[in-house]
């Protein structure tokens, strides 16, 4: 499934329809959770019904499409969902009870209420919303795909704007040489990440270069009265200085995770539980400022579409262990420096990185990949943890080697 990405460009009424679409989404949302909370067994064919249910008590819901009303209903049972895995799974901590929207910032429509022009240039909503036809803006072009190809078209309200994105129901996948090389990644504070063979990549810190200009805009939003239409204009403000850097660690990470991919056959990297490392308020704000987990997500996603191997590593004993003989040398955080009986000596890192990447290869095991021709290259691979026994996954790489 591909997601691509247009600005919406229309008139100050049309923007208006679409926050009432948004609106009206939320209020269906929120309506369909109470009504799983005040009936016990309801499951989601129960929620896509009680859509019609609403639509017929409320005008304003009727004119919301149909198959919009039921993503919204969608959205409410995979809150549900989601919390009964928790209990199922016995999650430590809280188990994520479904709460009520307060924020909504986007609508979903699926294959009806919404029609493309024949330069794909324009959208047209023909529900009872009124959004009509609107500019699409960007660099994607859908003429590419088929309309019946784009399976779901979402509506999106951010700082800067409205925004489309389409759905669309393809695989990428493409194919290039294989470089024969293997890397370990262990990523840090310091240094974004730094690899098994010694290279470290800069930690860009976009938050704390950009967090004077944030500021200064939170005193301003502090200092504005409460509903006025200059304090919607200084959160808005405010609302593009955060926009700004969520889109500067996006672009960083998808770079640097397509440069690696490209660069390795076999990229191996710490499986971190971030949601437990920011409980430390010490370091929680640049733990998020590296967003070392969306930087994992596009290498798990470039991986599978350059057909290369992923392999999520347990970090336990990583900066600990000796990567030239294995033993345990006991260090603290502030011990940057890797010192070893046996003579090894190494920046802390960097042996981290090399363990790393040995604790992959073990995984992995001797598939015979490294030098092969490009008609024999990697296939499609899912990440990895290791532990994991890889035979049926090398034997469906083969496979699929050719075809590619």
């Amino acid at each position: 499934m591909l997601v691509f990405e247009s600005k919406l460009e229309g008139m100050p009424q049309q923007y208006d329809a679409l926050d009432e679409a948004i609106r009206t989404a939320k209020f269906i949302q929120n309506k369909c959770l109470r009504f799983w909370m005040d009936n016990r067994g309801v499951n989601k064919f129960d929620l896509n019904k009680y859509c019609a249910v609403l639509a017929s008590e409320f005008g304003f819901a009727d004119e919301l499409n149909s198959m919009a009303r039921q993503a919204s209903a969608e959205r409410a049972w995979s809150a549900i969902s989601r919390f009964f895995e928790n209990c199922k799974k016995k999650v430590p901590g809280k188990k994520g009870y479904p709460k009520f929207k307060k924020d909504c910032r986007s609508v979903e429509y699926k294959t009806s209420g919404w029609k493309l022009s024949k330069d794909r240039k324009r959208i047209n909503f023909t529900d009872g919303k009124k959004i009509g036809l609107v500019k699409l803006l960007g660099s994607r072009d859908l003429n590419f795909y088929q309309p019946n190809q784009i399976k779901r078209v979402r509506l999106v309200k951010r700082a800067d704007g409205y925004y489309a994105q389409f759905a669309i129901q393809a695989d990428r996948v493409e194919f290039i040489e294989p470089s024969g090389k293997a890397v370990g990644l262990d990523v840090g504070l310091n240094e974004f990440y730094t690899d098994s063979e010694g290279n470290k990549i800069e930690n860009p810190r976009f938050l704390r270069k950009g967090e004077r200009a944030i500021k200064k805009a939170q005193r301003r939003v502090s200092k504005r009265v409460k509903g006025s239409k200059n304090r919607g204009k200084a959160r808005q403000v405010l609302g593009k200085r955060h926009l700004k850097i969520s889109r500067q660690r996006k672009d960083w990470a998808v770079k640097l995770a397509r440069c690696v991919i490209t660069s390795n056959d076999v990229v191996a990297y710490e499986d971190l539980r971030i949601r437990n490392m920011v409980k430390n308020h010490c370091l929680a704000k640049s733990i998020n400022d590296a967003a070392w987990y969306q930087f994992r997500v596009w290498v798990e996603y470039f991986g599978r579409v350059f057909g290369k191997i992923t392999i999520a590593v347990n970090p336990a004993g990583t900066s600990q262990d000796c990567s030239n003989c294995g033993a345990t040398v006991k260090k603290g955080l502030s011990t940057r420096t890797h010192v070893c009986q046996c003579g090894c000596v190494l920046d802390r890192d960097h042996n981290a990185g090399r363990n790393i990447l040995s604790r992959g290869l073990s995984t992995v095991g001797h598939t015979g990949t490294f030098g092969l021709e490009p008609s024999n290259a990697f296939g499609e691979m899912t990440t990895t943890l290791t532990g994991v026994i890889l035979s049926g996954q090398v034997a469906s790489m083969k496979e699929e080697s050719n075809v590619l």
